[in-house]
């Protein structure tokens, strides 16, 4: 009776050492697809930043585009008091965003 005791012990033994092996192994997975995760979630944010620039770099683009075809006005100086409104507005959203 003891070597079976032994026997089933040693077994018992052996598959709580595969199952802690298995554990640790799915914990690094884990582990490294959660830093994955997060670096991917930095860059998606860092792109949806640079996306609403462009959008607002192309906005301003269109509007200049259209005070510029005003006949009688100067292009270049229309375009910088467009610029000139533009930095205003901006500073305004940043400072409602405080």
């Amino acid at each position: 009776m003891d070597a079976r005791y032994d026997e089933i012990y040693s077994s018992l033994r052996q598959r709580i050492k595969t199952l802690i092996s298995m554990y640790e192994s799915q914990k690094a997975k884990s582990n490294d697809l959660q830093k994955k995760n997060l670096e991917l979630q930095a860059e998606v944010e860092r792109l949806e930043r640079k996306l609403n620039e462009l959008e607002k770099k192309h906005d301003n683009l269109k509007i200049a585009k259209v005070l510029s075809s005003i006949p009688g006005e100067d292009v270049h100086e229309t375009k910088l008091q467009v610029n000139r409104i533009v930095r205003e507005i901006d500073k305004c959203i940043a400072l409602l965003n405080r």
